[in-house]
């Protein structure tokens, strides 16, 4: 199965049925196959040639998707670029992954052979070859190259497969969004570039109109989601804080019947806000881009066991191993592993990551945690992100969840601070509502606190620095603390 059948299959199956709204503007089941096939041939006609690497620096949007697809049926190899990131982050990406072009919103200073622009890539959609664009590429071929979120260091690239990509596919429509229906909107509100667009596949799939948020607005998103009645759609943790502080959020009349969530972890007063609002419509997704959106999945049903990341997808197996990669009892503390045919088949160019991700057929995640006796996972933190106070291991991700269930915060980063007594000084960061108590916050710290996982200290920030994906960077949290104290 290649990814360009699935588009010709919708187009036959699902014809002048709405499938992508963007504004005032829609794109039929039919019309999307033709864009992508037209778009398609024009890049090959421009001189690319299947394998060559592409990236793709535009907003939310139809063009996005369409080029997105048009490169899955010509044989070309995307690379993901977030618009959200800095020209010299675009430039790193291009030259590591040695993409030969790169289609843009006219971005001055990209370092790439070939430059298709906005009115270059516009002309294109009037390319006269509209026949089917068919270049059929190896399951195990690249079919894409993600990068890490480079939160941790030098992001990599990681290879996807159209064997990858069907998996994802399938486990979604499995395990996370089983119940999309021929006529459901699935509004996208986060990144395309990032986790949203890989709900894109499964909506064709199964004939569901996707409705695009050129950028995200959280009274916007109340807004379009009630006007359009939007049934799906997919959020990070701090886009649903800020939805939530909506003064217009009381008294919308949603029809979300599924509310995905993933990216970063929640904290559970997060949690318990969304579904006193929304209902038990949240579906967790853990995954990361060595394993895109598919590791773990907790289903609404389950979310009553407050912290845990869920079940491995149907296609997944899952296991915790200690330091020397024996597998632990339930309930035991170590690194989260799992394999399956929806990981990367390889580091971009990165032979030796690549052997010690994979170590003993396992893909090492990172991730510090769990699992209990029903074999749902637990994910207690980033690997990388564990600090030593006094001999004893803190785990940001437990205290932040402490300071976001005290009223009035929004977000919280907890970071380590070199400190000669206790190795690492925990100190906090936190963003929230104009009347937040920063008295009460420190009270209600030492109240809830070991004392050796208390911040030393908590200062308030307008807002915290966040990813391309929205995710908070502690990195960049201690970074800013530590040229503070210089």
């Amino acid at each position: 199965m290649q990814i360009g059948s699935l588009i010709r299959r919708a187009a036959l199956y699902y014809g002048d049925a709405p499938c992508l709204t963007e504004g005032d503007r829609n794109v039929s089941f039919r019309e999307f196959d033709r864009l992508t096939d037209v778009i398609g041939n024009a890049l090959l006609a421009r001189g690319l040639e299947p394998g060559d690497r592409v990236g793709v620096l535009l907003p939310n949007s139809i063009e996005c998707l369409v080029a997105y697809y048009a490169l899955a049926k010509a044989g070309l190899v995307r690379v993901g670029l977030n618009t959200r990131e800095t020209l010299d982050n675009h430039n790193y990406k291009l030259a590591d992954s040695g993409s030969r072009a790169a289609i843009h919103d006219d971005i001055e200073g990209l370092e790439v052979p070939v430059q298709i622009g906005r009115d270059e890539f516009a002309a294109m959609f009037d390319h006269a070859d509209d026949s089917p664009c068919i270049r059929d590429r190896a399951l195990d071929a690249p079919l894409r190259l993600g990068y890490t979120g480079g939160t941790t260091g030098k992001a990599k690239a990681v290879t996807l497969t159209t064997r990858g990509e069907l998996s994802e596919l399938s486990a979604f429509l499995t395990d996370l969004v089983p119940d999309l229906e021929t006529g459901n909107t699935f509004l996208h509100a986060a990144p395309i570039a990032h986790a949203s667009g890989a709900f894109f596949l499964p909506a064709i799939a199964r004939g569901v109109r996707s409705l695009v948020m050129k950028k995200f607005d959280a009274a916007e998103f109340i807004d379009l989601a009630v006007r359009e009645q939007a049934s799906h759609t997919f959020l990070v943790p701090t886009m649903l804080a800020m939805i939530l502080e909506q003064p217009a959020i009381e008294g919308a009349a949603f029809a979300l019947r599924k509310i995905c969530y993933g990216a970063s972890p929640i904290a559970p007063s997060l949690l318990e806000r969304g579904e006193a609002r929304f209902g038990r419509v949240f579906a967790q997704v853990y995954g990361q881009a060595e394993s895109p959106m598919v590791i773990t999945c907790l289903a609404p049903q389950d979310h009553d066991r407050v912290g845990s990341c869920g079940r491995p997808f149907t296609i997944v197996e899952c296991a915790v191993f200690d330091d020397d990669d024996q597998p632990l009892p339930p309930r035991e503390v170590g690194e989260i592993v799992c394999r399956g045919p929806q990981t990367m088949a390889y580091y971009w160019n990165r032979p030796e990551a690549t052997e010690q991700a994979f170590r003993n057929g396992w893909l090492h995640t990172g991730d510090i945690g769990y699992v209990d006796e029903d074999g749902f996972y637990y994910l207690v933190d980033r690997k990388n992100d564990m600090l030593i106070s006094g001999g004893y291991n803190v785990y940001p991700r437990e205290v932040e969840d402490v300071l976001m269930a005290f009223a009035g915060v929004v977000e919280a980063a907890v970071v380590g601070l070199p400190d000669e007594k206790w190795g690492d000084r925990v100190h906090a960061v936190v963003a929230g509502r104009a009347d937040l108590d920063l008295e009460g916050l420190k009270a209600w710290a030492r109240d809830k606190l070991a004392n050796y996982k208390r911040p030393k200290d908590i200062v308030v920030w307008p807002e915290l620095p966040k990813s391309a994906a929205n995710k908070i960077l502690r990195r960049e949290v201690r970074d800013r603390l530590l040229a503070g104290q210089g």
